[in-house]
């Protein structure tokens, strides 16, 4: 018997570094994510938090990749980062009115990375948890209220309830272990998944259970963001990831030596 499914894809798609390697030559660029989709099931939308998308962009993406192909996105760090998850409600329906939905039911988990310093209090956090939207529905109504920073063609909102009932589910990636007890508590009450991250050391890498799915991010083993994952630690990631019996999903940003979409088809091949 199938146990429970994991996608396991990469973070970003786009790197100048992977053409005439992992893209063969050819590949137009326009073409890259429709490359990506057909070798793997998900990928994480990594633009999304260093600035707002088009709701084209979006709907491009949606347009591009077959059924059942799912992207998670990231949060923007204007709510992380620079206003550490500070009165949050207009960048998140900001955010959220960006084009997000237009992913509509190939939508995954939304991604909030929080910063290593300066990380938002356990507070700030509780309190942003309990605004996330948990259903599409929830999610329109929430954007409806996008502030000014957007307006015209650049806010993108659904024009039917269909589809409303949808999940959406949500993980928390903690880069420090300040507080971290708080912080895995706040999770688990919010039922929002700690994501399992590995940064080559740079911070913990902490495996706390806190809702019904995992989330992991493998972001380097030696190095932050550089070189790959041997096979042996591919076959130990994927022992782990079974012993969960949970759905997962799984992430490779070790893109600066391009190894990141290889190890996703050799951690998905390991774990078949």
């Amino acid at each position: 018997m199938a146990g429970p499914q994991v996608r396991v894809g990469i973070s970003g798609w786009s790197y100048a570094s992977w053409r005439g390697d992992f893209y063969p030559r050819g590949v137009r660029r326009a073409d890259e994510l429709a490359y990506v989709a057909a070798r793997m099931p998900a990928v994480e939308v990594n633009a999304s938090f260093y600035r707002l998308q088009r709701p084209t962009t979006y709907a491009r993406w949606y347009d591009t990749t077959p059924r059942g192909f799912r992207f998670t996105v990231k949060g923007s760090r204007l709510l992380t980062h620079l206003l550490r998850l500070r009165d949050p409600a207009d960048p998140l329906a900001t955010f959220l009115a960006s084009g997000v939905l237009a992913l509509r039911e190939k939508l995954g988990p939304m991604l909030w990375q929080l910063p290593a310093r300066g990380a938002p209090t356990p507070e700030a956090l509780d309190a942003f948890c309990a605004m996330l939207p948990r259903t599409y529905g929830q999610a329109a109504a929430l954007a409806s209220e996008h502030g000014t920073r957007i307006s015209g063609d650049r806010v993108w909102l659904p024009d039917t309830d269909r589809g409303s009932g949808r999940r959406i589910a949500h993980a928390v990636e903690v880069r420090t272990a300040e507080r971290l007890d708080e912080v895995v508590e706040i999770l688990r009450r919010h039922r929002v998944a700690l994501v399992v991250s590995d940064g080559a050391g740079t911070w913990p890498m902490v495996d706390r259970r806190t809702a019904s799915f995992a989330y992991v991010r493998l972001h380097g083993h030696s190095r932050l963001y550089h070189g790959g994952y041997s096979a042996q630690r591919l076959r130990t990631w994927a022992e782990r990831i079974r012993s969960w019996d949970a759905p997962t999903w799984v992430f490779f940003d070790n893109d600066a030596d391009g190894r990141a979409p290889y190890d996703a088809v050799a951690l998905a091949r390991e774990l078949s």
